[in-house]
């Protein structure tokens, strides 16, 4: 991964003029992208650069080719190495799967309940990934099966791929909340096993009776009002769901739905602080940033026009 970014700093920032003769050249040959990417510290940025290498790969080493300089040579070898450009094409495949994870975890409407499917899933996935590259497969992998195609296909990178299942593992294997409790949450009207289900919540809320647990999701189940509803979880949960009909219900749902899953909406919060309060706003104290913060990430919006009428001016001034 260092020496790919390396390698697109050389190429887009090393030399202004560089860049242009760069842009130029791909631009004649019909590249498929007219540029090089310039990677940033955040994760997503370098599996699109990757993508963009990968993609131009063939237009770049001619361009190195061209070049006289000492660091265009060394990069020119590696771009002819086999087995380090294998590296690289399980590289771009292995970014595109964790981006393709990491943008499913981020947005300010998800529960943990969506989130840990997309986690369970990505588990999934690299549990069918190992067993395909470990027969030589690679159906999950086109770029390395591209690069290595009549020649066989190295097993290297498998350790890779065992300390990622392994960490994963590790990390969300031990979460509290079962199946059998997101799939009454995400939707109750699937649950079959009442007794399971019933089981599983009071482990998790010793406080909930599991015989009023299950009283309550028959009752909710049966009720066809509920079960022809059209509308999201939180809205379904919150507004539909009354605490006089299903109180154990609804307090578990609200105590799951109410959970961070992600440090997305927090992320998001400083990077909104921070564009309030700037190197050109220094007069700004702790209690101006507080009420310009809470305006700029609340999803209120005023009626503008409502309180424009209401409002009287002072025509005597």
């Amino acid at each position: 991964m260092n020496t790919m970014m390396k390698l697109a700093n050389f190429l887009r920032a090393s030399s202004a003029l560089q860049h242009r003769l760069l842009k130029s050249f791909l631009t004649e040959v019909n590249a498929e992208f007219d540029d090089l990417l310039l990677h940033n510290i955040r994760w997503l940025s370098k599996g699109k650069v990757l993508e963009c290498f990968w993609a131009i790969r063939n237009e770049l080493q001619l361009f190195l080719s061209q070049q006289k300089s000492a660091k265009a040579k060394l990069f020119m070898d590696l771009l002819q190495n086999p087995e380090k450009m294998e590296a690289v094409a399980f590289l771009t495949d292995m970014t595109f799967h964790m981006n393709d994870l990491n943008l499913k975890l981020q947005g300010k409407g998800n529960t943990v309940c969506e989130l840990m499917s997309a986690v369970r899933a990505f588990q999934r996935k690299l549990e069918a990934s190992r067993v395909t590259y470990r027969y030589a497969e690679l159906l999950h992998f086109p770029r390395p099966l591209e690069q290595t195609k009549e020649k066989g296909v190295h097993q290297k990178h498998m350790p890779f791929l065992e300390k990622l299942i392994a960490n994963f593992q590790k990390r969300f294997d031990d979460f509290i909340l079962g199946e059998k409790v997101l799939l009454c949450i995400s939707n109750p009207f699937l649950v079959n096993d009442v007794r399971g289900f019933s089981s599983e919540a009071h482990q998790i809320f010793p406080y909930i009776p599991a015989a009023a647990l299950q009283i309550e999701l028959i009752d909710l189940q049966e009720n066809v009002a509920l079960k022809e509803a059209q509308c999201d979880v939180i809205t379904f949960w919150s507004n539909l769901v009354t605490a006089a009909n299903f109180p154990l219900l609804k307090k578990m749902a609200i105590h799951i739905l109410t959970m961070f899953g992600s440090t997305y909406r927090c992320e998001s919060a400083f990077s909104t602080m921070n564009i309030v309060k700037n190197q050109y706003r220094s007069r700004l104290t702790n209690e101006h940033t507080h009420q310009c913060v809470c305006l700029a990430t609340t999803p209120f919006k005023p009626r503008f026009q409502t309180l424009a009428k209401d409002t009287r001016g002072h025509f005597s001034h």
